[in-house]
């Protein structure tokens, strides 16, 4: 999956991670007002590469006031839907003719193997641009039959306005992108402060932007800290909605935050998905399948199917293939060709994971392979699989956000007993269920309360399906329909004849 780095594309990112990161506001890059910059410490080697510029208050200000300035005059909000989706079509040239740049960026800022940041950060979305640029111009009200013979009412569907937009640090670009697409489909103009940790994928982004024709202050770029940068974001009063993926604690402070100007939010949080093998599955798919969906990205996957049910009857062997690839997989840094799980973004991210197979270890739980740090340079951990774990655990409760798979067995094929095991979380984000038994599929997939439920692989994932959370794991939908109209607000007016 992984290809040889160029010594050409060397030159252009050597080139890129020399200059001086700064903000992009107003289609202008221009200095933070405290001159403060960031460490961009690469998670292979522990060392920092680059720096980024700090934001404050005064900068989020800024970049908000240029926000507002473009949604209200300017050409944005005159021009027509096709012309937005042209360049939403531009864009996605773009990010696609640079993938190998992309790509190579991104392994160094997040530490996700090239192949994986080429195919699902760069290509992955273009694709996606190219889906949300259809939505332009189709996001339309309708016209009711009302009650009076002589009263005509309709609806529109409008803008919402200003959008705030902070990004996490496991998929930055594509989430980063998406976010921008979804406010350019609806008409918004929007501010991003994408995650300290990885803040070099938001300004690339903020040149390929550039580089389309976006109109000055459509879309701004803001690198920065939580607090103050993300803070203010928050709690600005032109800030007319705020959409935040990130940790449930986050997300719960956002909520509070946001009460003060009654903003409106959209949350995707945490997660504790549970997978469900059961005896009829088609293992050699179902094995991969599961193990894959923890281990990728060094598992720092909101969807990660973190606690593992299998049915006693293929316990044993879906053990022992999930293990053995385990111990195959080669964890490495992502530049080198190849590596396919590359390491944790951060000190505190290995830190957090290794505590939690620590706690799961003091509880009872056995560790069929790895479970310890890899080398002595980086942040990398080798791929785990905890066996004897119970519901109590907090490995069992808590999101990792590492490569930890917890594994049960389980009894029988009650579904009323499987969903209630499904749903013993806080959380309700993703879950998977391996089965050639379409009858299952449907029941259970009824009974699971979370957002997305995905079968034997699924399609959870497409641009055009609408992804989010039940219970802490968020509010409102991302992606498809659902997440451009989640830009819009809702109008009606009524006429007497």
């Amino acid at each position: 999956m992984n290809a040889v780095v160029k010594p050409d594309l060397k030159a252009r990112t050597a080139a890129f991670l020399s200059q001086t990161h700064r903000l992009f506001i107003g289609n202008e890059w221009v200095e933070p007002q405290s001159g403060k910059t960031i460490d961009v410490i690469n998670p292979a080697t522990g060392k920092v590469f680059a720096k980024a510029a700090a934001a404050g208050p005064a900068d989020i200000d800024r970049a908000v006031r240029a926000a507002r300035s473009a949604f209200d005059s300017g050409p944005w909000p005159t021009m027509p839907p096709v012309e937005r989706a042209k360049l939403l079509w531009k864009l996605a040239d773009a990010v696609e003719a640079a993938a190998d740049e992309i790509a190579y960026i991104l392994s160094l800022d997040n530490g996700m193997p090239l192949g994986m940041a080429k195919f699902a950060g760069a290509f992955g979305t273009a694709r996606n641009l190219r889906y949300l640029a259809g939505w332009c111009g189709k996001i339309d009200g309708s016209v009711p039959t009302v009650s009076e013979p002589d009263r005509l009412a309709y609806t529109l569907k409008e803008p919402v306005g200003v959008v705030g937009a902070i990004t996490p640090w496991n998929f930055p670009f594509a989430m980063e992108a998406d976010k921008v697409g979804q406010a350019m489909a609806a008409g918004c103009t929007l501010v991003l402060k994408p995650a300290e940790l990885t803040p070099l994928a938001a300004i690339l982004l903020g040149r390929l932007i550039q580089e389309a024709g976006v109109p000055p202050g459509v879309i701004n770029i803001v690198t920065g800290h939580g607090d103050p940068a993300g803070k203010a974001l928050v709690e600005h009063p032109d800030v007319d909605k705020i959409t935040f993926t990130g940790s449930t604690a986050t997300g719960k402070w956002i909520v509070q935050a946001a009460a003060a100007t009654l903003k409106r939010v959209t949350l995707e949080l945490g997660g504790k998905s549970p997978t469900f093998i059961f005896p009829d599955a088609d293992l050699e798919r179902a094995i991969p399948g599961a193990a894959m969906s923890v281990f990728a990205n060094a598992g720092q996957i909101c969807v990660a199917g973190s606690r593992l049910y299998v049915h006693k009857n293929v316990f044993d062997k879906v053990i022992a293939g999930i293990s053995g690839m385990a111990q195959a997989l080669r964890v490495g840094p992502g530049l080198e060709p190849e590596t396919q799980m590359g390491p944790l973004v951060s000190q505190g991210q290995l830190d957090r994971v290794t505590g939690y197979i620590q706690s799961g270890k003091s509880e009872g739980a056995e560790v069929l392979v790895g479970g310890e740090r890899q080398g002595s340079e980086g942040y990398f951990l080798k791929p785990t699989v905890l066996a004897q774990t119970h519901r109590s655990m907090r490995v069992m409760r808590e999101e990792i956000f590492g490569p930890v798979v917890c594994a049960m067995p389980m009894d029988d094929e009650d579904l009323d007993r499987i969903a209630k095991v499904a749903n013993d979380t806080t959380y309700g984000l993703s879950a998977y269920i391996w089965t050639r038994n379409v009858s299952i599929v449907h029941k259970l997939a009824r009974k699971i309360r979370a957002g997305t439920v995905q079968v034997n692989g699924g399609v959870g994932l497409d641009p055009a399906v609408p992804f989010g959370g039940y219970k802490q794991s968020g509010w409102g939908r991302e992606r498809g329909r659902e997440g451009v109209e989640s830009l819009t607000e809702s109008k009606s007016v009524g006429i007497f004849l």
